[in-house]
């Protein structure tokens, strides 16, 4: 599990990246339609989420079973968020699925140090 912890963290870390543009995009084309959704800014605290679990998921990739439940709450709200806002901005989902991912996983290397 430490591998994948590893490289868990690096892809979070990157889609981060990925994902703060397509959303502040979205939530100007948003903003700009008048639309009254809020993928945007959905999006954007789903980012940070990726960010934020994969920081953790790298700092914690040798063990311990509080870095998994930080990692199942970081990436379980990204996961609740994406999937309950992303409205038109289909993107999210996919996103929101690596955070459900990385929930599963963190779940699995939680039951399996025990």
């Amino acid at each position: 599990m430490k591998t994948w912890k590893l490289v868990s963290g690096i892809l979070s870390i990157i889609l981060f990246i990925m994902v703060a543009f397509q959303s502040c995009a979205v939530g100007i084309g948003n903003t700009l339609g008048e639309t009254g959704e809020v993928g945007g800014s959905a999006g954007i605290i789903v980012a940070i989420m990726l960010l934020a679990g994969g920081i953790v998921s790298i700092a914690t990739r040798k063990g311990g079973k509080g870095g998994n439940i930080a990692l199942i709450v970081l990436f379980g709200i990204g996961a609740l968020l994406g999937y309950g806002l992303a409205g038109s901005y289909s993107d999210l989902y996919i996103w929101a699925t690596w955070c459900l991912i990385n929930v599963i996983l963190a779940i699995v290397s939680l039951i399996k140090n025990k």
